[in-house]
Formats: C-alpha cells, structure tokens, sequence
C-alpha cells in the first residue's frame, strides 16, 4: 500500500546521508538574486535575533528556530524525487558550500559537520547529495573552488553558478566573521522544513497540485487587497478596484512573458519602502525588526498596523491606494523591468545597476516619484537616482568596498527617505550635493587609507566589477569615436562568441621576469586595470600566450580601447581624434609594453572613468 509521509526536518536531517534527483522534465533551477538576497537577509536577521556576543557554539541549541516551508518527494528505484522543492534544496546546497569553503579558509571544525550535507562517500567516492547528472559538474566545482565556465551550458548550470556567485557577494560571509560557525550550526540544525514523501508518484502530484492549486494560500498581495476592500460597502466600487488590482497584479506577474509569481509581491515591497518605511532595524544582535525589514517579510500585516499613518482605514483612501497608487507605482516598475532588461536610451543607467545586480535599485527609483508625476518626469526621475546609484556603486567597488544586499541595506533605506517625493530639480541638486561630499571617490577611500582605480586589480571580489568597467570605457570610448554603443552587447554572456578580459601580458613571468622584482610582483602589475581589454572569447584564446609585438596588430582591428594600443588606431579616425582632443585625453600606441607603458595606461583609465562616471550626468540625466 502506498504511504504519504510528512515530516519535519532540519537541513542536517533532510540533506545528510540522502541525496536527491529530479525527473528530466521539471523545470529548470530559476531562482534569481533577489530571492537569494531575500533568504540571505531573512536568515542573516533571524540568526543575529538570538545570538548574543560570546555565545559559544553550543549555545546554539537553545536558538529560535525558522521554518523554510515543505517539499514533496516522491520515493522510487532507490531515490528521492523532488517532485516540488528544487528551488530550495538547490540554494541551500550553494549556501552549504559557500559556507564550507570559507570555514575551510578559516581552518574551522565546523567544516566536518557541513561537508556530509553536500556529498557522501559512495564506496570511496564522493557523491554530491543534489544528484542531478547535468548540474553536477557545477556543484563539483564550485565545492572544489575550481574554475567553471557556465558560457554555452544549460541554464540551469548558469543560473546555479550565478546564484553562487550572489551568495559570496552578499557580504553575508564578511558580516557573520567571527559568528560564522554560530550560523552554520544554527542553519543545520534550526532551519527546517516539512518534507512529505511518497512512494507513488501519483500521489506525488496529486499533493503538488492540490497544495499549488486546490486549497492554495493566500499569497501576502490577496491578503492586502482583502484588507483593503473590506471597508468599501459599495458593490460596484468594489468591483471595480478589485478589477483594477487584478489587472495590474496580472500585468505584473506576466510582465516579458516571463510568468513570475512573486513579481507583484516585489513590485508592492520595494513601493512600500520606498515611499513609507521610517525605520530600520539597529544592525546588532537582538535588535528587533522595523519598518523596512517587516515590509520585507509581512507587508500585508505592517499596512495593517500602520494603517493610521498610511491613512488608510476608510472607504475613499482604500480605493485612492488600490485603483490610483498601486497603478502608478506597478507602471514605473515595470519601467524599471524594461530598462533593466533591455538598453534603452536614456535610461541605460537602470541597465548598468541591473547588470551590477544592485537589488536595492527597484526600491530606491521609486522613493522620488508622487502620484502626480506625468510619464516623462517619471522616466527623468528613475534615470537621475540611477545615474547616482551608478556613480555611488562604482566609486565603492573599485575600492574594494562591498555594496551587498545587507551591507548597502541602511545607506538605501536612508536615501530613500532624502528624495522621498522630491521634485525634478530638487533630486538633481540633492543628489549632487551627496557626490560632491562623498568621501568615496574614484582617487580612494579614506577608511582605506588608499585605493581607487591605482590599484584596481583582478582577484575575486574585483573581476565582475572590473568586467563592467572595462565594458563601460570600451563601449564609452566607441560610441565618443563615431561608432554604436555596444555596452549590452559586450556584457552579455548568452551569445556564442561573447566577451572576455584579455590580459595584456602573457602568463609567463621568464619572458618578462627582468622588468620585475618578483613573480609576485609581476601578477600584481599584469592584473591591474590597465594591463586589461576586451576582446572576443576566440580572439582572446588565440592571443593568450603570445608577446605584445604579436598581440597588438590583432588589438587593432578590434574596439577603439584595444586598437588605441595600435598606431594604426591614430590614422584616418578624425572622430576618435576630436574626442581625444576634446577631453585631453592620453591615448598613445606603444611599440612595446613594460611598467612605463602601464603606468601611462593608468593614466587614460583614470581619465576615462572620471568621464564615464562624472556627476555631471545627473543633469543630462534630467533632461
């Protein structure tokens, strides 16, 4: 007879000593950053509620607990199916091995209790605890710390090693530092969920369907529009709003063709602390969430609570936010969807925080923006707040300062509250006036002591930012000579043939040994910025271990940054001349490359970046 089993397990019950597959036609791992950001923040919060400052581990046992929902398992031939529950058991597995691999760097025990939940020994070989054949080269990788590239593989491969990648830029890491261990326990052992296994496939799905079907929940969205109709005693005005809401949620959770069940959720989040949220949560252990965490996590219940200060209550206002606000804020959604996703004049700055994957973007555009707003103020107000974020973002990367969900969660927060509803001219001034007091500038930082783009180099914080800028320049430098601005083309990673960081220098320090003190030394100088291109992945590959002299007549056949190595790039250009002239800029070609040629070359990096990045663009952004 066929059995349905619930049970609850905790992450260290449900993955050690069992592995899971799926069947090959479930869809595809799809989380995307801001879920991950989101269950790093809710996990990050729960944790520091109960931890205290010399809690030893054990300590640990006596933590809240928090629940990461139910997962359906369908038991045949030996395996555990998941029938409903990739998306979860997946991140888990990314954030398992993030954290083994920095508890390994850290030397701690911690690391023998994590590394069974990520593969058991199977008669002398390990064997990954998410046993999905396709994926399982990725997870090998990234838990060995090896080099993958996903170009070309299936997306769930790149999206898992994108979603790893989020997971070490979220600073969740640095931020724990000494509590690591204390987490890691806690996240085994205190994180849970209901798993309910089956040996018979059709009850499998019967449970699926009818616990995402039949007898589904109220999502948070239903619960506020529930809220919210239940004062309007007038059966047509009710209709209407109802049917007003339910367009936009629709036009939302549909919104590229894309089908997106938490989009309207998100949309209602990032609006509500945009224009409401007063308060923070004080980030040290035991602090108690406020207003931009519980929007976050309930925002149906903190309207609720707060509802006098919404002015909400009443018959007139509760209509006024459903059929006038939330169509106003979901339409400049969408339009921050749209600029994200595809490079669009005039708003490209949306599309350069998007491609940096700042999550807090969608919130902060819509703190500016008021009701009365026609669609081109809209579209000048989004454009000015993400020329500043862009500006801000990029002065902190290439000083090597974290800009991570919870890292950059109270500079958004109170930014918000600085241009919530501010008009055109007064974001402009205002956020001006922030770049010109920044201490973060492109020359360094003063808690750094030092840094800035002269010492930008290549390591693993670095490489995606430095990808960006390199993009940024070339695609700058391209489109001031006469040609089309191809940013989004060289930043996107799905073509066949796309781009890559080409380094100058070869990987051979007995060719250029003499120049330099040390192998050291000689890494250190040929990452650097300026010792760096972009150039297609073949061109790339086919230059890799040749000299300069060889290198550089194939530089000049590719973009204006690469070829102005090349004399040929000065010959018959007249464009590319003016823009040179016009900024005094260092262009120069070279007949051989060594530390004196770099050190020019630091200088028009210099150059060009206070160009891409001036702050001058948030007037032209305005207009």
């Amino acid at each position: 007879m066929s059995t349905i089993t619930p049970h609850y397990r905790s992450v260290q019950l449900l993955l050690q000593s069992q592995s899971f597959s799926i069947d090959e036609y479930q869809r595809e791992y799809k989380w995307e950053k801001e879920h991950i950001d989101e269950l790093l923040s809710d996990l990050q919060d729960k944790f520091l509620s109960c931890y205290r400052p010399g809690d030893d581990t054990k300590k640990v046992s006596s933590y809240e607990e928090y629940f990461l929902g139910s997962i359906i398992v369908s038991k045949r031939n030996g395996k555990n199916y998941l029938i409903d529950g990739q998306q979860r058991v997946t991140s888990l597995t990314l954030l398992l091995i993030c954290l083994y691999r920095a508890a390994k760097v850290k030397n701690l025990p911690v690391i023998q209790t994590i590394a069974p939940l990520i593969f058991s020994d199977n008669l002398g070989e390990p064997k990954f605890n998410l046993d999905i054949p396709e994926r399982l080269p990725v997870i090998e990788a990234l838990f060995k710390g090896e080099p993958f590239s996903p170009d070309g593989k299936d997306e769930s491969i790149q999206t898992m090693y994108a979603r790893y990648g989020n997971i070490e830029q979220n600073d969740l890491i640095a931020d724990l530092d000494d509590m690591l261990p204390h987490f890691a326990y806690w996240l085994m052992t205190k994180v849970g969920l209901i798993e309910i296994s089956t040996d018979n496939d059709n009850y499998a799905y019967a449970i699926f369907e009818t616990m995402n079907d039949r007898g589904k929940p109220l999502s948070p969205v239903d619960m506020l529009k529930a809220y919210l109709l239940a004062p309007v005693d007038d059966a047509d005005k009710r209709r209407k709003a109802n049917d007003v809401w339910k367009k936009h949620v629709l036009d939302l959770i549909s919104w590229h063709g894309e089908h997106e069940a938490e989009r309207d959720a998100n949309c209602i989040k990032a609006w509500f602390r945009a224009q409401f949220a007063e308060t923070i949560r004080d980030r040290e252990a035991g602090a108690m969430d406020k207003d931009w965490e519980l929007i976050g996590s309930a925002f149906h219940r903190w309207v609720r609570d707060n509802r006098h200060r919404l002015n909400l209550g009443a018959q007139v206002e509760n209509l006024t936010l459903m059929t006038t606000s939330f169509p106003f804020f979901a339409k400049a959604y969408q339009c921050i969807l749209n600029a994200s996703h595809r490079y669009t004049g005039g708003m490209e700055a949306v599309f350069y925080n998007a491609h940096n994957d700042f999550t807090w973007q969608n919130t902060v555009l819509l703190a500016s923006l008021v009701t009365s707003d026609d669609d081109e103020t809209v579209r000048r107000k989004i454009a000015v707040t993400a020329t500043y974020l862009d500006v801000w973002l990029m002065r902190r990367v290439v000083n090597y300062i974290r800009v991570g969900y919870s890292t950059t969660s109270y500079a958004m927060w109170r930014l918000c509250l600085d241009i919530r509803g501010k008009s055109l001219a007064e974001l402009v001034d205002l956020l001006s006036q922030k770049l010109a007091a920044d201490e973060v500038t492109f020359k360094g930082s003063p808690k750094k002591g030092r840094g800035g783009i002269g010492e930008l180099a290549l390591n693993q914080f670095s490489r995606r930012y430095i990808f960006h800028l390199l993009a940024r320049i070339t695609a700058f430098t391209e489109a001031r000579s006469g040609r089309a601005d191809s940013f989004d083309k060289y930043v996107d990673r799905k073509v066949p043939n796309p781009f890559d960081i080409e380094h100058i220098w070869a990987e051979d320090y007995s060719r250029h040994g003499a120049g330099f003190d040390s192998s050291q030394e000689f890494q250190e100088w040929r990452n650097h910025v300026a010792s760096l291109l972009l150039l297609p992945a073949d061109v790339n590959r086919s230059l890799q271990a040749k000299s300069y002299q060889e290198k550089c007549p194939h530089y000049a056949k590719q973009n204006f940054y690469a070829a102005s190595l090349a004399p040929s790039a000065y010959q018959h250009q007249p464009q590319f001349e003016a823009f040179r002239t016009a900024h005094n800029l260092p262009f120069n070609s070279f007949t051989v490359f060594g530390k004196k040629e770099q050190q020019e070359r630091r200088e028009l990096v210099s150059a060009l970046v206070n160009l891409v990045w001036s702050p001058e663009r948030l007037k032209k952004a305005a207009e």
